[in-house]
């Protein structure tokens, strides 16, 4: 018979932390991998150890190990110099006209099928239509905006039209925003009507931080009404500014990086995004702030790219936050270095002592 619990003693719970019989599983949410063998801490101790005896400090020895790295362990001179050969590889295989590429492969194939259904049409209204699409002007903005008030004879000429306008949104959200082209991938209208809540919440949480005015309690209704759109999880509205600023700037860059012509076609396609030009109006609007808040970021570089494979806003945007990437990663290990140095000429020593 089992003894009733004391009073005031605690029942203990099943499957609680002190169960040595239970494990609870999950799925993996990134970060080291949890089958490898543990860290061999001797290595590192033992090259530690190594530069005290010849010279170095504590806390420089340990800045030289994680630089240089260990036998197992990549150190950061070897990431930052596979992170700048990734860049250029992308850089010299790709080219920034991926979005138009896909939006005129688009137009093209439902223009070609709504003519062969027209051609199997007998009666005057096909002929009339037939005329309206020789019509269309040769800029593919232009034609996708004057299609906007067509009548599709045929479905699947239709449906590849409103790909254009979906494409079209989700790539001007997945410059600003981490993972939205794929989860707006066959939105729905109810899909648009809540980015377009959130857009407009945004914006007004940032004008209230730009007027100097206490955002947190904003932040966190924000965050619980939108809070699935930012897989960062941002704790405060500068966390929030930052991720968004950095996002913002990579892709003005990317802008910057279009030729002429490119850009004038992009930003009249823009106002076909979601079949609505709302959205444009609230990304201005979103850039505006970002760049007020965070006027340090990189806004007006440029990155050549030389390849053959065309890669779409989003994709291109990568590269470019690379670049500024890399840049804060050098600026940083400058600054190290030349900490050092100066400790190290400060005591006599010399740049080069160890």
């Amino acid at each position: 018979m089992t003894e009733p619990p004391r009073p005031g003693s605690r029942r203990p719970r099943s499957g609680g932390r002190g169960d040595p019989h239970r494990a609870r599983y999950g799925p993996y949410q990134g970060g080291p991998d949890p089958l490898l063998p543990p860290v061999d801490l001797r290595e590192a101790l033992e090259a530690i150890g190594n530069d005290v005896l010849e010279g170095a400090s504590p806390r420089r020895a340990l800045r030289e190990l994680m630089r240089r790295g260990t036998a197992d362990t990549r150190g950061l001179d070897d990431l930052a110099a596979r992170a700048n050969r990734r860049r250029r590889e992308l850089l010299e295989r790709n080219h920034l006209g991926g979005t138009l590429d896909e939006v005129r492969e688009l137009l093209e194939r439902a223009l070609l099928t709504e003519r062969k259904e027209l051609a199997r049409a007998l009666d005057d209204d096909a002929r009339f239509s037939e005329l309206q699409l020789d019509e269309l002007p040769s800029s593919t903005a232009q034609a996708v905006r004057d299609l906007s008030e067509y009548r599709w004879r045929d479905a699947s000429a239709r449906e590849d039209y409103e790909k254009i306008r979906e494409l079209l949104g989700r790539e001007l959200l997945d410059e600003r925003f981490a993972g939205m082209k794929e989860a707006l991938a066959g939105a729905t209208d109810e899909d648009r009507d809540r980015i377009d809540a959130m857009l407009h919440d945004l914006n007004d949480l940032l004008d209230k931080y730009s007027r100097g005015e206490d955002t947190q309690s904003d932040f966190d209704e924000f965050m619980a009404a939108h809070g699935d759109y930012f897989p960062e999880n941002p704790r405060n509205t500068e966390e929030l500014l930052d991720s968004l600023a950095r996002r913002a700037a990579a892709a003005q860059r990317l802008r910057n990086s279009l030729t002429t012509e490119q850009r004038a076609e992009l930003d009249a396609l823009a106002q076909q995004a979601f079949g609505s030009p709302s959205l444009i109006d609230q990304l201005d609007r979103l850039d505006a702030n970002l760049r007020a808040a965070r006027p340090g970021e990189d806004w007006d570089g440029t990155q050549r790219f030389r390849g053959d494979d065309g890669m779409g806003l989003g994709r291109g945007r990568g590269p470019c936050g690379h670049r500024r990437a890399g840049a804060a990663r050098r600026a940083a290990l400058a600054a190290v270095r030349g900490r050092t140095t100066r400790r190290h000429r400060s005591r006599g020593t010399g740049p080069t002592a160890r």
